[in-house]
């Protein structure tokens, strides 16, 4: 890469770069001749003493071509606000920003990724948001009734953390506990002998990798215990997670998956920055690779075009 790119680099990584997908991420930006500026959020924000209007540390007034969104840190509702106002911000000036904050937005809530599958007509199971005690209890008890057990997720959450399976009305934690939000969802037993599902890893509009995740108990995250085995979806489960990401607009996804006793498959989650180093240990492919060819695709196609003039 010349000096002048280095000036006015056409790529910003949101992150802080240290974590594994963000040093494989920038390996495989540099393997194509890219250094992109890293930064993470908390270090960014808004200025009017710049041409774009945006302060990100390494860009001055300059206008990225393209930003990738590894991480969002958490924070107060007003921090998280204003990181997401910086994502909405680069869409409209032009930047091809992966994923974008919409997409950010759907599928962090968990509610509202239910909402944009069953709008798709996407399968999933039956679920319930709101912030009423009383509500919640009667979903429960309507479930508990006809021999269903309910599955309390954070609607906030990832990785497993916080989920609880709920067989009775008094298992319901106290509004405190799920910061007053209850996210209740039907559990689905295991359609085989043990638990387990599918995740499957989506990047531009296909399915990359997919692996199924043996879990130790019924909560199946690689970061709770799970075991990774790689497995090769059929088309019909291909289509159902690229839709699920479609239709929540994700760029780049990973998408849970379960299949009931009847057979069916469900869509448990749709994940806007998914992890991929549980997978990457189970397929040859190098994934980091496939997410960064994708992305140029979209925001520096020219660079693809050229790659492959030169190859």
């Amino acid at each position: 890469m010349t000096n002048d790119t280095a000036i006015t680099p056409s790529i910003v990584l949101f992150g802080d770069g240290r974590d594994w997908h963000g040093k494989s991420l920038q390996r495989a930006f540099a393997r194509r001749g890219i250094n992109p500026v890293v930064a993470p959020l908390p270090s960014c924000g808004f200025s009017t003493d710049t041409a774009t209007g945006l302060a990100i540390p390494g860009l001055g007034d300059h206008t990225p071509r393209g930003a990738f969104v590894r991480f969002i840190p958490g924070g107060s509702f007003e921090q998280v606000t204003l990181y997401l106002g910086l994502l909405h911000a680069l869409r409209e000036l032009g930047v091809t920003v992966w994923n974008d904050a919409r997409a950010i937005e759907r599928c962090v809530d968990k509610s509202t990724t239910t909402f944009f599958l069953q709008k798709a007509g996407l399968p999933t199971p039956r679920t319930f948001a709101g912030v009423d005690r009383t509500t919640a209890e009667d979903v429960v008890s309507r479930l508990v009734a006809e021999g269903r057990k309910v599955v309390e997720k954070p609607l906030f959450g990832a990785q497993g953390k916080g989920v609880r399976l709920v067989e009775t009305t008094a298992g319901l934690s106290p509004p405190e506990d799920v910061d007053g939000v209850y996210y209740l969802q039907e559990f689905v037993p295991p359609a085989q002998e043990r638990h387990q599902d599918w995740r499957l890893f989506v990047c531009g509009g296909r399915v990359v990798a997919s692996m199924i995740r043996h879990g130790t108990n019924w909560i199946t995250n690689i970061k709770q215990g799970a075991r990774a085995e790689a497995a090769i979806a059929s088309q019909d489960l291909v289509d159902l997670a690229v839709r699920a990401a479609a239709c929540v607009g994700a760029d780049y996804a990973g998408v849970d998956v379960i299949q009931a006793r009847d057979g069916t498959f469900l869509v448990l989650e749709v994940n806007s920055m998914p992890a991929w180093n549980g997978l990457q240990k189970v397929t040859s492919l190098r994934l980091s690779d496939h997410v960064v060819d994708a992305f140029l695709a979209a925001a520096l196609p020219e660079s693809v075009r050229n790659a492959r003039e030169e190859a």
